[in-house]
């Protein structure tokens, strides 16, 4: 099986001709107190797809306080509701991997099928779903028993992972197909397909939980999907090839891999408001409870690199593992039993 550090970029290949990679980016940086703001016991958790392992980063202090060994390159990570529990994805290993967060341990690997990548929890039932990479498949599990409750068939290579506040739909960006595709998680049944851009990647929800937003690698831009009327009502251009997506206040951030930047737009007007410079090749991106702080992991140059939301500057950086992706949900604002 091809490495899925190959696959992306031929994903992103199929509407560029190779993933384009900024070299050295600004080393100075408007330093702010690394703990201002923060919940006591926030972290983030932060998959290292070239070390096999999982970083534990204290986002008070924004160090690496501890890394764990996870295998099968761990790609995609999603946080139960109650902050217990983390989900990660092995798409070489083909297996999810349940975290304790903790203890900082593994409970126990569950056997899934395919190039598991996309991964998200159910807010509501605590169930967890996998995107299959390779087929057309999601997968609906118990994370406790590891028990499959089934499956259903989306578009091609399904990728980034949403579940409403409800627990009622579950939302998948289908890259090979352009669309996005929703599902009854009760009958867990594919209720419709809406286009999108090309080639959509990550796919998140606005604070309001009213829309979608895909971050669309072969278009540079971002679709916004209505919920309601389920149909894409409106777009934000990018840089070069956007990956995931997150919102803090009235703004969303954009990541984008090849430009080495964030996009920030006004979540209302969908107006770009700024680009900021962050590490080399930023993937995931997440916003704490605050909405005070962004925080992007960067690929290429092993950091965690955190926003100042009011500044729209970058403040801070910590160290992880080698090549951290943090796809889906890692952030933990305060883990159950601390």
């Amino acid at each position: 099986m091809l490495k899925l550090r190959t696959v992306l970029k031929r994903a992103a290949a199929a509407s560029v001709a190779a993933l384009c990679l900024l070299g050295a980016i600004a080393s100075a940086r408007a330093e702010a107190p690394a703990g201002a703001g923060q919940t006591v016991d926030a972290e983030a958790l932060v998959t290292n797809q070239g070390s096999d392992s999982l970083s534990f980063v204290d986002l008070a202090t924004l160090k690496s306080v501890a890394e764990i060994k996870i295998g099968g390159k761990p790609a995609g990570i999603a946080v139960s509701a109650d902050g217990a529990k983390a989900f990660v994805t092995s798409p070489e290993g083909k297996f999810l991997t349940v975290v304790d967060v903790k203890s900082r341990t593994v409970e126990r690997r569950i056997a899934v099928d395919g190039g598991p990548l996309g991964v998200a929890a159910n807010p509501v039932s605590g169930e967890v779903y996998v995107a299959d990479w390779y087929s057309k498949t999601l997968t609906a599990l118990d994370p406790i028993t590891g028990a499959v409750r089934g499956r259903v068939e989306v578009g091609s290579s399904p990728s980034g992972l949403a579940v409403t506040a409800d627990g009622a739909l579950l939302l998948s960006a289908d890259r090979d197909s352009d669309q996005v595709s929703i599902v009854d998680v009760a009958s867990l049944k594919a209720i419709t397909a809406i286009p999108v851009g090309k080639r959509p990647f990550g796919i998140t929800l606005d604070p309001s939980g009213a829309r979608a937003f895909t971050a669309n690698v072969g278009s540079d831009d971002v679709t916004v999907v209505d919920l309601k009327t389920r149909k894409a009502v409106g777009r934000v251009p990018a840089g070069r090839l956007p990956y995931a997506i997150a919102f803090a206040g009235e703004k969303g951030f954009v990541t984008n891999q090849s430009g080495g930047t964030v996009t920030v737009f006004d979540a209302t007007t969908l107006a770009v408001e700024k680009t900021i410079e962050v590490g080399d090749t930023p993937e995931g991106i997440a916003a704490d409870a605050s909405g005070r702080y962004i925080y992007v992991a960067c690929w290429f140059a092993n950091t965690l690199d955190r926003i100042d939301v009011a500044t729209l500057t970058v403040t801070g950086q910590a160290t992880v593992g080698d090549a951290p992706r943090a796809f889906g949900n890692f952030l933990v604002q305060a883990p159950a039993g601390k």
